[in-house]
């Protein structure tokens, strides 16, 4: 009976997208953004030497069609990936009014998001009066840490000792429409930033605000701070059933992979599971070998995005879907004849580009096991409908 196995891999966008202009990494707009092209021209032109040389080496996603998706999406170069598809593949593109992670994910499982996200100014400070006061009143402190726009990393480095020192959360945002509280995990507590993220969660969701993330760390000082694989994402709840829900519905088993608990706020999923990319792909394997019949299993691999896109790192990006590509070519022949593996992203993060944020892009969809085809544009949506169409879930 058919499987499917959706995976995103998170960030992983190949320009083109139409209406680029309307997006920004500060004044800049994201017209001409493009992941993989960019990262693809930089290896070949000797620009991401870093643990890593030559080329970009892809075979297996470029054999499903990841260099022609490149093309179709925008046209642009793409230097050693110049492969003929055997697989099915096509490139989609996102009409949520976003360029997030919860918008690309509800999107790609067929629910568009249909309101204007809340971000907060790039101002110090960042958060308004009563928000900061319901902080402190959760948290039981007198006041908060941060209050702006930051990297996570830099911000524990700047603020942890005063966080351990005084209780106060670190509260801080970025592009996205998020409110991120990172607190030690000793002296503060992970229960108890998760109780606080967790009951700040319905304020900030009435803002619209995508999500409350809690940033847990470790360590005696800015040189030895360091975050846990303890994150929790509390994201509101999508407007509509998902493909997650209309599988689970329908009697079939669906299963999480990272970050798509988080996502979906566990809505239409029966189980979960957590780790690194390189734990996760351990759980991808196992479920292609061990997936019930009929079965959804839906993964995210977010480092490409959160180690090297953010933090415009060309080279580690490079790095990351090499390593990615070996690690599917262990996958690929041991699918079941009728199971299906599609591949996709949810947004792009153009470690070429400036800034720091996500970029507007077009993304891949590869499909194995359906044989060579082509699907053309579509929309992101088209990704549910294909997963459903094959698991015999009405859509409609």
């Amino acid at each position: 009976m058919a499987r499917v196995f959706l995976v995103v891999m998170d960030s992983v966008g190949i320009g083109g997208a139409p209406d680029a202009d309307r997006f920004f990494n500060g004044d800049v707009p994201d017209t001409g953004a493009n992941t993989l092209a960019h990262i693809a021209q930089a290896c070949a032109t000797g620009r991401a030497e870093q643990g890593r040389s030559g080329p970009l080496h892809v075979p297996n996603l470029d054999a499903l069609g990841l260099g022609a998706a490149v093309r179709l999406a925008s046209g642009a170069a793409t230097p050693g990936l110049d492969a003929e598809p055997t697989g099915t593949w096509g490139a989609a593109s996102e009409v949520s009014p976003g360029k997030d992670t919860p918008s690309g994910h509800w999107e790609l499982a067929g629910v568009p998001v249909p309101w204007d996200w809340h971000y907060f100014p790039d101002a110090t400070p960042a958060f308004p009066d009563d928000l900061v006061a319901r902080v402190c009143d959760i948290a039981g402190t007198d006041g908060i840490l941060g209050n702006c726009h930051a990297s996570g990393t830099a911000i524990i480095a700047e603020h942890g000792a005063t966080h351990m020192r005084t209780s106060q959360p670190i509260c801080y945002t970025s592009a996205d429409s998020v409110f991120q509280i990172a607190a030690h995990e000793e002296t503060f507590g992970l229960e108890k930033l998760l109780d606080l993220c967790k009951s700040l969660a319905p304020t900030l969701h009435a803002m619209k605000v995508g999500r409350v993330i809690a940033r847990p760390f470790v360590g005696d000082g800015p040189d030895t701070f360091q975050r846990t694989k303890n994150r929790k994402d509390y994201a509101i709840s999508p407007p509509a059933p998902t493909l997650l829900d209309r599988v689970q519905a329908a009697g079939h088993p669906t299963h999480a992979i990272g970050k798509i608990g988080d996502i979906f706020s566990m809505s239409g999923i029966d189980d979960v599971v957590k780790g690194t990319d390189a734990e996760l792909m351990q759980h991808l394997s196992k479920a292609v070998d061990e997936a019930e019949d009929g079965s959804l299993t839906f993964a995210n691999f977010v480092e490409f995005d959160s180690l090297y896109g953010h933090r415009r790192d060309i080279s580690g990006y490079a790095r990351a879907l090499e390593w990615f590509d070996a690690e599917l070519g262990q996958i690929l022949p041991r699918l079941r004849p009728t199971d299906r593996l599609i591949l996709t992203a949810d947004h792009g993060n153009d470690p070429s580009w400036i800034g720091t944020d996500h970029t507007r892009e077009r993304v891949p969809v590869l499909i194995a096991g359906a044989g060579a085809g082509t699907l053309g544009l579509i929309p992101f949506t088209g990704v549910a409908r294909i997963a459903a169409r094959h698991l015999k879930v009405d859509w409609t």
